[in-house]
């Protein structure tokens, strides 16, 4: 079933983007993670342009992500004044996100600066998840000395706040910086931002685990909608007809994700997570350097 991106300028097949739609979804609801991290690149090994796929899959992570919130605000796991700060600082981050996206497509480096951003930030992430992950199935966290409840530098901002339903007494400085660098790697990357934005609740911010997965899907909610705004008004690279393609997989996709949440191992859902992340980032630092035998291609329609 091929559909046109008037866009994009491309025709897809519709039901492989409903499909990937779905995957997103999945991920979205098991992690807490907006799923961005997968479309986008997904999007580009399809064909989609960078800059078409970054707006887009952002745009989409929005729908996927409020049956996710709507999921685990059911079961109290969503600290929503812990998310409402990050919120703020996510749309202040998308707006400077903006200016940078619009400076590297004037100068026409966009394309590089999201895929050298994906090679960056996934490669990093996955390799930590994954060795503290197979850490911990090993057993070794058992002969660790314990963690640290937060970052001493989160301790040491002033004006603190009290988080209830995450068990903290910090600075909301904190939250609002973490939210400041997800907002501006959802303008560029098309990313929902939860996978930067899940370890930093986690080990910088020190919150309590049972709430991380709902106020992160909370955060990237907003986040993803200022971004979404932020796009339509600057950069105009939204396909909206690829947005209701995945939308119509990953709503669904995120409802089974977060049933699937409640049963699993974490440690083996950070695993499984901690491999799909760095395969996509190696697929991505191929990107980078291989070049087809013939750049420009002509056959008739």
């Amino acid at each position: 079933m091929d559909v046109y991106l008037p866009i994009a300028n491309l025709s897809v097949n519709g039901l492989w983007i409903v499909a990937l739609g779905g995957l997103t979804g999945i991920l979205s609801g098991l992690f807490g993670v907006g799923g961005g991290f997968l479309t986008t690149p997904l999007l580009i090994f399809y064909g989609v342009p960078p800059t078409v796929a970054a707006a887009s899959a952002s745009t989409q992570v929005t729908g996927a992500s409020v049956t996710g919130v709507i999921a685990h605000s059911s079961r109290k796991g969503v600290d929503y004044r812990m998310g409402g700060v990050m919120v703020a600082g996510g749309v202040l981050g998308s707006g400077i996100g903006a200016l940078l996206f619009n400076f590297f497509r004037a100068i026409g480096q966009i394309d590089v600066v999201i895929n050298a951003l994906y090679v960056i930030l996934l490669g990093s992430i996955g390799l930590l998840m994954a060795k503290e992950s197979l850490g911990i199935l090993r057993g070794d966290a058992a002969k660790q000395a314990p963690r640290r409840r937060h970052h001493p530098l989160v301790a040491s901002l002033p004006m603190r706040w009290r988080f209830y339903r995450s068990g903290l007494y910090i600075s909301p400085l904190a939250p609002l910086l973490v939210g400041v660098v997800v907002g501006i790697l959802t303008m560029l990357m098309g990313v929902g931002g939860g996978f930067i934005l899940v370890p930093a609740m986690l080990y910088i911010l020190g919150m309590s685990a049972n709430v991380v997965v709902g106020t992160s899907l909370y955060n990237i909610l907003f986040v993803t909608m200022a971004t979404t705004m932020m796009h339509s008004l600057t950069t105009k690279a939204v396909d909206i007809v690829l947005v209701f393609l995945l939308l119509l997989g990953s709503v669904t996709g995120a409802q089974i994700g977060s049933q699937i949440a409640v049963k699993a191992k974490p440690e083996i859902l950070r695993l499984v997570l901690a491999a799909i992340v760095l395969v996509i980032a190696f697929r991505m630092f191929l990107g980078l350097f291989y070049q087809p035998d013939e750049i420009y291609t002509v056959y008739p329609l």
